[in-house]
């Protein structure tokens, strides 16, 4: 019970550090669009979106809490490359922003601002300036994280959030509605890709360090225990998650004959929650979606400052503190609309690397971090996401599509999943005959 009690406010951290827009944005969505499937639709956002992000918390957390000696043990360079794409995608130049973005869209234009008010830039950049100031100061020193944001958001945020899941079972919207789209014929596929939406993988990988940092500031410095330590902790913020993830996806599911359909899960929360609650529905609404995506930013910037730091030592903590919350400032006001456009190529690119990265880590005792079995998956893989995010760009090269468009679930944006699986049984095959070879 002593471990227990001592231990929660670290769960309750990283369930803070993980909830942000994303994870409130898109449940209510898929429980409009998945209907009558959203048993099986919630199976798949909940391996994407809960599953994976626990499975690297403690992939990272038994490295050390770095991903960046973990990549390295593929290939230096590829470390290097990949960290740092990881780091400022979930970072400064896409998650960052966006956190800023949609406190603003859905938490104070929405409900308080007149037409007038909200179409002038000046109301996004005030917004947006306030939000930043507050993030950089709890991201100023982070052995406080855990008292700051463990002790008093994250309370508040599960308040606010049991509220809206309540109202809504006590007296449910409506009959859950009809399936839309993709999710009339495949479900689980179209709600495991759209738990890539949420990149809670890519911020497991960089959350290790935030919780790793945060434990040695508690004096727990031994490995064994932070491993313990952040099990325990990754298991509180996955049931966390879960709870939210299945409360909003009911409100959506429920939502249809009273608000209509959307193509919009901002919209969606915030029809549903002025139905569940009249005009205090706003207020409730804004508070989630700022403390959210407030907690969210603290986690990302204080992960991002420590890696760039790490990798330039020249340059402190603080000073990269303040340059990447300038610069998540300045995108941020380029509007929440274009944040997620130019983020979804990229997105689409390293979040199947990260995937199998993750996973071949898990387990990589048992290979002895060999490179062949980490490079051939990864390099499979990379061919086949990175082609799939300049897709999206509009970029094809019709002979490459016709090759790969026979994989396994291709049509599921799945493809590389199958290959990446042979490639993994190929690597350790070359690896076993290695040892052999050495030991003859």
């Amino acid at each position: 019970m002593k471990f227990i009690r001592e231990n929660l406010v670290v769960g309750f951290m990283l369930f803070a550090l993980f909830l942000g827009a994303g994870n409130i944005i898109f449940p209510p969505l898929l429980g409009q669009q998945a209907g009558e499937h959203i048993l099986i639709a919630m199976i798949g956002f909940l391996i994407t979106g809960v599953g994976l992000p626990l499975i690297g918390v403690i992939t990272v957390a038994k490295s050390g809490g770095d991903l960046h000696e973990l990549s390295s043990k593929v290939n230096p360079l590829f470390g290097i490359i990949f960290t740092s794409i990881v780091y400022l995608s979930i970072g400064p130049f896409f998650a960052i922003p966006r956190t800023a973005a949609v406190s603003y869209e859905i938490g104070i234009k929405a409900p308080f601002l007149t037409q007038q008010m909200a179409e002038s830039p000046l109301s996004l950049f005030i917004t947006t300036l306030i939000f930043f100031v507050i993030t950089l100061y709890l991201a100023f020193n982070p052995t406080k994280i855990v008292d700051r944001i463990g002790k008093i958001l994250t309370p508040a945020l599960l308040l606010i959030i049991l509220a809206l899941a309540l109202k809504s079972v006590i007296t449910p919207l409506g009959p859950i509605g009809e399936s839309q789209g993709n999710y009339q014929t495949s479900p689980f596929f179209e709600s495991f890709i759209q738990g890539y939406l949420t990149m809670d993988v890519l911020a497991a990988l960089v959350f290790g360090i935030v919780i790793v940092q945060a434990l040695n500031g508690r004096g727990l410095t031994q490995k064994t225990q932070q491993i313990k330590i952040v099990i325990f902790s990754g298991i509180v913020a996955a049931l966390g998650l879960a709870f939210v993830y299945v409360s909003l996806a009911y409100i959506g599911v429920t939502s249809t004959s009273v608000i209509g359909f959307h193509n919009d899960g901002g919209v969606i929360i915030a029809k549903a929650t002025n139905a569940l609650f009249g005009k205090a529905g706003s207020i409730i609404l804004a508070a989630t979606i700022i403390l959210a995506c407030l907690t969210t930013a603290v986690g990302l910037l204080s992960a991002n400052a420590a890696f760039f730091n790490k990798l330039f030592p020249r340059v402190s903590y603080q000073v990269f503190l303040i340059v990447f919350t300038i610069l998540g400032l300045t995108i941020s006001n380029f509007g929440l609309e274009s944040i997620i456009s130019y983020s979804l190529p990229v997105l689409l690119a390293i979040y199947p690397i990260a995937i199998v990265l993750m996973l071949l880590a898990l387990f990589a005792n048992h290979f002895q971090h060999s490179s062949i079995v980490y490079g051939l998956p990864l390099l499979v893989t990379a061919a086949i996401s990175i082609y799939d995010g300049f897709k999206t760009l509009g970029i094809e090269i019709s002979t490459y599509e016709n090759i790969i468009s026979y994989l396994p679930l291709y049509e599921q944006s799945i493809g590389w999943l199958i290959p990446a699986c042979v490639a993994t049984i190929i690597g350790l095959m070359i690896h076993s005959v290695k040892n052999k070879y050495r030991n003859a």
